[in-house]
């Protein structure tokens, strides 16, 4: 089975000491082994990567093209800023959850406009770091599904 991608963006490796009042305590290790615990009840394999380079984002984002079935992907501050990002994901149209652990919608006005949503087929926003294990439930929800996963129309804007 192709596992589900989960790729994290720039300054995420620092989870559990930036900004805790923001972000919480909560290590990106700790995530990664709450989201295998739940990959692992429905039967599912992941795999995780995190960068600051956008370019290593990409590239993992065209492998995932043909090595997973789905992308889960917190871009951090490259989601208000990265076309490239954005072009990437609707070029290897995988289904495609991008997670924020704060409400974006609620911080700095600059942070309200998110180029990955417009690729995306669900975003969860402010749930926390439980936010990325709901982005797998919702991926084994479409996997159980008949059929294969919804291909999702690409709006291209």
């Amino acid at each position: 089975m192709k596992p589900v991608l989960f790729l994290n963006g720039p300054n995420l490796n620092l989870l559990g000491t930036r900004e805790p009042d923001k972000y919480g305590t909560t290590t990106l290790a700790e995530i990664e082994k709450e989201v295998r615990e739940a990959a692992d009840e429905h039967g599912l394999a992941v795999r995780f990567t995190q960068s600051n380079h956008e370019g290593t984002l990409i590239d993992q984002i065209h492998l995932a093209g043909t090595e997973c079935q789905a992308i889960v992907i917190n871009p951090g501050g490259l989601t208000h800023t990265s076309v490239a990002l954005r072009d990437a994901i609707a070029a290897v149209r995988l289904t495609t959850v991008e997670v924020h652990i704060t409400n974006t919608h609620r911080r700095e006005h600059f942070r309200h406009h998110s180029y990955i949503s417009a690729v995306a087929d669900a975003v969860i926003l402010g749930a926390g770091t439980h936010g990325y294990v709901l982005a797998l439930r919702h991926i084994a929800h479409l996997l159980a599904a008949p059929g294969p996963l919804p291909a999702t129309p690409r709006r291209i804007t």
